[in-house]
Formats: structure tokens, C-alpha cells, sequence
């Protein structure tokens, strides 16, 4: 590696929070004039550690060092002071203020008179002029502008306080490619000015094309610091995941499925589905009786599929028909009232409701297709618990224990239970196993073959790439937002096979 001195430098890091270790022993260093990825899945520990160098979160273990002296920041502000500026996914700008107000916030040019606008307008020039946004009028409302240009002028404020440290969190997650190629123009002209970047996507491509060096975590450990030109993308990739890529190749095989060649008509087809600068055209077809999984990194677009299919976010492009027939979903009840299903990734704040019972969780979907003015009687709402409590195998066996109390497995079925109670014929299972244990999780996986085996069409979405290819009868395989393969006959699937696909940006070798 590099002898040049490092402008960050973190040893021995730890953070805890209650009952997790979010950080353990983790080393980082950050050289003046490189751009350094840091990458993992999620929970891996990229923005707790981000938190832990900006004063945010307090270190249970370790120290930090700028420029070979020991610093500790008690927040964002006296990190900044220092020359430590972050930039996140979610632009932190004031729309209601002018491009220039926000480029000057808190630096402005002052007189005797109070701020000298005229000054402090040509400070944001010279400051946008350095981030090639010369042809941006500081006068024009921030609202006047691409999101793609408001991560720019984000950064012109960051570079106003001569940071030394730039970080850079998920800057083009909304962005398309021309935005991103803008970007990258900037990062390029800030590296050779000699900042440092800390640079976090979970876009394979842009890490390879735009970083020097990475660092990988895992389950918040470091698991190493590599040049990105000697790290190829297939052993990144088995870093990230955990898996040796010959210890890859474990009893994943399944049978052929047993879904008949001539299946008829799709249950759903999905044409070119899209939306500009979340997920590029993508096609699908899903027949009755079939499980779909998609496959990907985080950040691939699997997610953004899926909601653009169930109608919680809306496409740009393309169509979708049901039956045969077009079908335009455009909110999630209209999906709902079509027999569209859709079970959230993040089970604690978009799934369960901790303060209702089991009973109230299960019936609330079914109750929202019904409307609120045609309440279920309670004797349909005792019948509908009893079975889904029998038939998941939900414990304890209570329709009145408070949700919240119960452990994620089991909140897991109820909310698998409260789309079963709508009675989908298409249901879009999003991480349906994450974070529970492994009985809990061969149950769910039971029970998802066990609907489909009934007729059910099931989209199975999963971080765990040996789910995906145990359980699924065709795979379609996502990167960077946007559709790479779909693999017809999984028979032979494994891991590995999924991740060469990802790492070669089409099919395996």
C-alpha cells in the first residue's frame, strides 16, 4: 500500500448500541487525493462507521487520527470545523432558499451592515465555478434545479469550508447515467486538487470505474483494505457476501421445476417497467404456480421492481398486464383490489404495527380493500386468525398478544398472514427472511413452496443468493438498476453461477 500519510486514520473502532455490536476492531485509513470505496451489504457497518468519524455516534473502542493527530468530534459541526464534510443520498439542501443561500449558508460575506448579498453571491460563483456549475445563476431558486445539479451544488457548499475529507454517501443513487458521468467529472477535479473521498454505492460499475482503493465490512468487521485494480469483482462480491467462491458451490442444486413448457397465458407480464434514475426497462414474466426470485446486490434494483409492480412508486415506462389484459396499477390499493400483494423489506417500520395485536395486524389489509365504513365482523376477523395462526405455525398461538412481543420470525408470518388474508393471487415477498432465525426461516420457505405448489404467482426477493436459488423456478439476475439475465431453468443454479453472472455483467461463463 501507499506510504503516503494518511489524512484519516481509525484503529480499533467499536460502536455499540443495546444488544448489538454494530462495529468490532475495525481499522480505516483515508490518503489525501485518492478515492476510496467503501463497501458491504447492508448491516455491514458503512454508515456506522461514517457516523463514528463525524462525531455522531460515540466509540465504544478505538481512536481517530487526522493528519497523525488524535482527534475527537462531538458532532457534524467540529467534524466540518475540521475539514470532514458529508454529503448524503438525500440532498440536506433548503429548496426555499436561493442556489446561492445554500452554497454560502453559514459562510456568508458579511459588512456593516449585515450580509453583503452582492459579495455573497459572487463567492457562491466562484465556489459553483470550481465544481464546473459556472452557468448556475446564484440568484435562481435551488427548486429550479436537477436533483443531479442539487448534489453539486451540495458539494460546492462542502468545498466553501476547504474540506479536506469528502464523503460522499450514495451521491448517485438518483441520478442517470449523463448525471452520473457529471459527478464523476467533479470527484475526478477533487481528487487531483488533493481532497479525499469517501465514496459509498452499492453500483458495482461506478465503484470500478471511480475509486482507487477499497475497504469491505461485513457484519460490522473489517474484512479488508484492497486496491481496487487487484480485486476483482467476483472474489469483491464473495467478500461481501462470505463465501469463499469454491465453498459456493454447496447443495444449492434443485430439481427442474416441474411448471409445464407450455404454461398459457401469464398471470402477469410485466413490458420495459421503468422509472428514470431508479430502475432501467425491465421485463417479466410470471405465470400461476410460479416463483420468481430476484437476484442482485444490494442496491441492484430488486426492491425498486417490485414496488414499481405493485404500484407504490410510479413507472416512467412500460406496461403491465394481468390475465391478458393491461392493467394500469397505479397505487397499491388498486393492486390490492387485482389480488396484488406486496410484503415490505422493512418489516419494523413499513410492515407491522408493534402496538396492535396479532389479530388487528392480520385483518388490517383486508379491512383497508372493505373500507373503514364496513368494519369485518368479529367473527370473520376470529376465523381468518385462527387459520393463519394454525396454518404459519404462528407463536404463541394468541390473537391478542401485542405484535411487538412477538420475535421477528413469527412477526414475520403474521405479516405474511395479513396478505394471505386478501387473498393474492400475485404476492411479492420482499426479504421475507431477513433477520430470523433458521427455523423460522426453513418454515417461511416451506410455506412460500406450499402457496406456489397451490397456484399462487410469487416474486421471492432475498439478499441470500442460496434462498434465492433453492427456492426460485426462474431467477431474474439485476445490477446497477437495471435487468442483466433471466435464468429460464435453475435446475442448475448455484451461488457462484449467480454471482460470475453479476460480476460479468451477463451470463456466466
Amino acid at each position: 500500500m501507499s506510504d503516503t500519510e494518511p489524512i484519516i486514520e481509525m484503529k480499533n473502532i467499536s460502536v455499540e448500541f443495546p444488544g448489538v455490536k454494530a462495529l468490532q476492531n475495525v481499522d480505516f485509513r483515508l490518503l489525501p487525493g485518492e478515492v476510496h470505496a467503501l463497501m458491504g451489504e447492508n448491516g455491514a457497518g458503512k454508515s456506522t462507521l461514517i457516523k463514528a468519524l463525524t462525531g455522531v455516534n460515540t466509540l465504544a473502542s478505538g481512536k481517530i487520527y487526522m493528519s497523525g493527530t488524535e482527534v475527537n468530534f462531538d458532532g457534524t459541526a467540529s467534524a466540518q470545523a475540521a475539514g470532514v464534510s458529508t454529503v448524503y443520498q438525500e440532498v440536506n439542501l433548503l429548496t426555499n432558499l436561493s442556489i446561492g443561500e445554500n452554497v454560502m449558508l453559514g459562510h456568508e460575506v458579511r459588512g456593516p451592515l449585515g450580509i453583503n448579498w452582492k459579495k455573497t453571491n459572487q463567492e457562491a460563483r466562484t465556489a459553483l465555478a470550481a465544481m464546473d456549475l459556472g452557468h448556475l445563476d446564484p440568484r435562481a431558486p435551488l427548486s429550479s434545479i436537477s436533483i443531479a445539479l442539487q448534489q453539486l451544488v451540495a458539494i460546492s457548499r462542502a468545498m466553501v469550508v476547504k474540506c479536506k475529507v469528502l464523503i460522499l454517501d450514495e451521491p448517485t443513487s438518483s441520478l442517470d447515467d449523463n448525471e452520473v458521468a457529471q459527478l464523476f467529472k467533479v470527484i475526478d477535479g477533487l481528487r487531483k486538487q488533493g481532497v479525499a473521498i469517501l465514496f459509498v454505492s452499492h453500483f458495482l460499475d461506478q465503484v470500478y470505474e471511480i475509486s482507487d482503493r477499497m475497504t469491505v465490512l461485513r457484519n460490522g468487521k473489517l474484512v479488508g483494505e484492497y486496491l481496487t485494480a487487484d480485486l476483482p469483482r467476483v472474489e469483491l462480491i464473495s467478500k461481501m457476501i462470505g463465501k469463499d467462491m469454491g465453498a459456493l458451490r454447496e447443495a444449492e442444486h434443485r430439481p427442474a421445476s416441474t411448471i409445464p413448457s407450455d404454461r398459457g397465458t401469464p398471470k402477469m407480464k410485466v413490458l420495459g417497467l421503468g422509472r428514470k434514475g431508479m430502475l432501467k426497462a425491465t421485463d417479466l414474466d410470471l405465470y400461476a404456480g410460479d416463483i420468481v426470485g430476484f437476484a442482485g446486490l444490494l442496491g441492484s434494483g430488486r426492491t425498486e421492481l417490485a414496488k414499481l409492480i405493485y404500484g407504490a412508486d410510479k413507472p416512467t415506462e412500460g406496461s403491465i398486464a394481468i390475465d391478458g389484459t393491461d392493467s394500469k396499477l397505479s397505487s397499491p390499493a388498486v393492486s390490492l383490489s387485482k389480488h396484488i400483494a406486496y410484503s415490505t423489506e422493512n418489516r419494523r417500520d413499513e410492515g407491522i404495527i408493534g402496538d396492535l395485536t396479532v389479530r388487528e395486524n392480520i385483518i388490517i389489509a383486508l379491512q383497508a380493500i372493505r373500507g373503514w365504513t364496513r368494519p369485518i365482523p368479529r367473527k370473520e376477523q376470529d376465523a381468518l386468525c385462527e387459520r393463519y395462526i394454525k396454518e404459519l405455525g404462528i407463536r404463541p398461538a394468541d390473537p391478542e398478544r401485542m405484535v411487538k412481543n412477538l420475535s421477528g420470525g413469527n412477526q414475520q408470518k403474521v405479516l405474511l398472514a395479513r396478505w394471505l388474508a386478501t387473498n393474492p393471487e400475485v404476492l411479492l415477498l420482499d426479504e421475507p427472511t431477513r433477520g430470523i432465525d433458521i427455523g423460522a426461516k426453513a418454515e417461511i420457505m416451506e410455506i412460500i413452496k406450499q402457496l406456489a405448489a397451490d397456484g399462487m404467482a410469487i416474486v421471492f426477493i432475498s439478499s441470500e443468493l442460496s434462498e434465492v436459488a433453492r427456492l426460485s423456478n426462474r431467477i431474474l439476475v439485476l445490477k446497477d438498476r437495471a435487468p442483466l439475465e433471466t435464468i429460464e431453468d435453475t435446475s442448475d443454479t448455484t451461488v457462484d453461477s449467480i454471482v460470475n453472472i453479476i460480476a460479468g455483467g451477463g451470463e456466466a461463463a
